[in-house]
C-alpha cells in the first residue's frame, strides 16, 4: 500500500496510490488531521483500508505531486556505505581520518537535513548552492518513521550535496547540505508490508543533460554496513519526534569525482518496491 500528498483544484489531499491511479482518502472522518498524524497510527494498514474515499480516482499521470512530508523533520546518516567512506575520504585529506573512524564506530553519523518547505517532491525542482562548484546528487532509501520510532514506511530521498564546501571543512556541512530545495523526497510512501526484503532492494540513479545520460550507478541495501533499527535507536536517543520523521540512510551511489550536476540536469532515482523520483537542477537566487 502506498500514501502520496498531492495538489487539486481542492487543496493539498491525501491519497491511496494504485497501479494507474490516485484515490484521495477523507483524513478527517476518521480522526486525522495529517498525514503525519496518520502515519503514526496503531495498525497502520488497516487504518488506511478503513478511511473513506472522497470523489473519483484520478489518473497517475495527471496528478500534481507533493513531497509526501508535511510536519516531520528530515535527518540524515552519512558514511553507511563503503563507497560513501570512499567518497568523503577524497574530498578532503584533512578530514579522511574522521570519516574512516566513523565507518567502524557504534556511533554513526548524523545529521538533521531538512524542514518540510525545504523539500521538493516527484517533478518539482531540486538545487545546488549557487557558491559551491562541485554538488552531486545522493540516492537514497528513507525510513518513514512514526512518532514512537517505528519504521512505517519507506520513501526515496535525494541528500543533494556541495561536496567541495564539506570538503574545505567538515564544520561546514550543514552549509553543504541545509538550503532551499535541498532534498527531494516521493513520489510516495511506501508502507513497510509492501516492501521487498531488505537485502534485495536495489537503489539506481540516473542523470541526463540535455536528454543525454551523463552518469548512471546503482548499488542495494545489502551493501550497507548498518543496520536501519540500529540508525533509528541513535536518533531517537535524548530526541523526541511528537511529528515522526524521516530518515535518510546513506548513499553508496557517488559520481566520480570529476562530475557536478549543471542546472537543467535531470536526476532520476529508483528503488525497487517504491518506484522512481525525479528531478531537474536549478541554480540561482
Amino acid at each position: 500500500m502506498k500514501l502520496a500528498r498531492i495538489r487539486t483544484s481542492a487543496g493539498i489531499q491525501v491519497a491511496r496510490v494504485e497501479e494507474l491511479s490516485v484515490q484521495i482518502i477523507d483524513l478527517s472522518s476518521s480522526g486525522f488531521n495529517t498525514l503525519s498524524d496518520l502515519l503514526s497510527a496503531t495498525n497502520l494498514e488497516e487504518v488506511v483500508q478503513s478511511i473513506p474515499n472522497v470523489g473519483s480516482p484520478i489518473a497517475i499521470n495527471a496528478v500534481d505531486w507533493l513531497p509526501p512530508i508535511d510536519n516531520q523533520e528530515v535527518w540524515a546518516a552519512g558514511v553507511t556505505y563503503k563507497r560513501s567512506q570512499t567518497a568523503r575520504m577524497e574530498e578532503s585529506e584533512a578530514a579522511a581520518s574522521c570519516y574512516d573512524r566513523v565507518y567502524t564506530a557504534a556511533r554513526p553519523e548524523l545529521f538533521y537535513k531538512a524542514t518540510p518547505s525545504r523539500c521538493s517532491g516527484h517533478g518539482g525542482p531540486l538545487r545546488i548552492r549557487s557558491d559551491a562548484i562541485w554538488n552531486v546528487p545522493e540516492p537514497e532509501l528513507a525510513l518513514v518513521l512514526s512518532r514512537d520510532a517505528r519504521i512505517v514506511g519507506y520513501t526515496i530521498g535525494n541528500d543533494m550535496s556541495s561536496r567541495d564546501i564539506e570538503g574545505d571543512n567538515p564544520l561546514y556541512l550543514p552549509q553543504a547540505k541545509v538550503y532551499n530545495q535541498c532534498c527531494g523526497l516521493g513520489p510516495w510512501i511506501t508502507l513497510a508490508a509492501g516492501m521487498p526484503e531488505r537485502s534485495s532492494i536495489g537503489i539506481a540513479l540516473s542523470i541526463h543533460r540535455k536528454s543525454e545520460q551523463v552518469f548512471a550507478g546503482k548499488t542495494s541495501i545489502a551493501e550497507m554496513a548498518r543496520e536501519f533499527e540500529d540508525l533509528v535507536q541513535w536518533l531517537f536517543r535524548d530526541n523526541d519526534f511528537p511529528n515522526g520523521a524521516f530518515l535518510l540512510t546513506g548513499t553508496g551511489v557517488v559520481p566520480d569525482s570529476d562530475f557536478t550536476l549543471h542546472p537543467d540536469d535531470v536526476v532520476t532515482i529508483t528503488i525497487d518496491g517504491i518506484g522512481s523520483l525525479k528531478n531537474t537542477i536549478v541554480q540561482g537566487k
